[in-house]
């Protein structure tokens, strides 16, 4: 079941849901409105790679924004650090924001209950778009949860501002493990 404005803004009085900072004007009628930070990463390199490191670029907005051009993933963060150990939060882009044709995270809006991050935004620009530091992007539902609860503990917990994809620490851990494997059997 996905919570009410009100259940949010009910929940987060109660410290069972995580907004910082809150401001009871963006709780819309079943979420609630995040603004966008002011640091957007875009990375060095056209052709990435999964299995690497991709360097980025950081760029620090000011007031007068900043436009966003398609062919390029850009790499936001939400102003607000937002979590719950109690719900699931699902993001996604306002339909404000999507009718100047800006997506902001198609994939991925799910979010790990036990997250606590500035929550990186995946944007992709269909025409050129200026965005602007403080404006509101997007949205988050907080959803219930059945089942026993195992908080997040990855590899993104506690970040802050735009983070870059850390998919290539997968294939470590993958190496790692074979290493492991490898040796127990030598080891016997």
């Amino acid at each position: 079941m996905i919570l009410t404005g009100p259940e949010i803004e009910r929940e987060w009085k109660a410290g069972r849901i995580d907004i910082r900072p809150f401001c009871p004007s963006q709780v819309s009628p079943n979420s609630y409105d995040f603004r966008l930070g002011q640091e957007l990463k875009v990375y060095r390199n056209y052709i990435l790679d999964a299995k690497v490191p991709n360097e980025t670029e950081s760029i620090r907005m000011d007031d007068s924004g900043y436009t966003l051009l398609p062919g390029r993933i850009y790499l936001g963060h939400t102003e607000e650090m937002m979590g719950s150990d109690h719900y699931v939060p699902i993001i996604r882009g306002r339909s404000s924001t999507a009718r100047l044709g800006l997506f902001i995270h198609v994939t991925a809006d799910l979010i790990d209950v036990g997250s606590h991050n500035q929550w990186t935004l995946q944007m992709h620009a269909v025409q050129p778009v200026t965005v602007y530091p403080g404006m509101r992007i997007g949205q988050v539902t907080f959803w219930t949860i059945q089942g026993d609860i195992v908080l997040y503990n990855g590899k993104y917990q506690g970040s802050l501002g735009a983070c870059e994809s850390l998919v290539h620490l997968d294939f470590e851990e993958k190496v790692s493990a074979r290493i492991r494997e490898d040796l127990d059997g030598v080891l016997r």
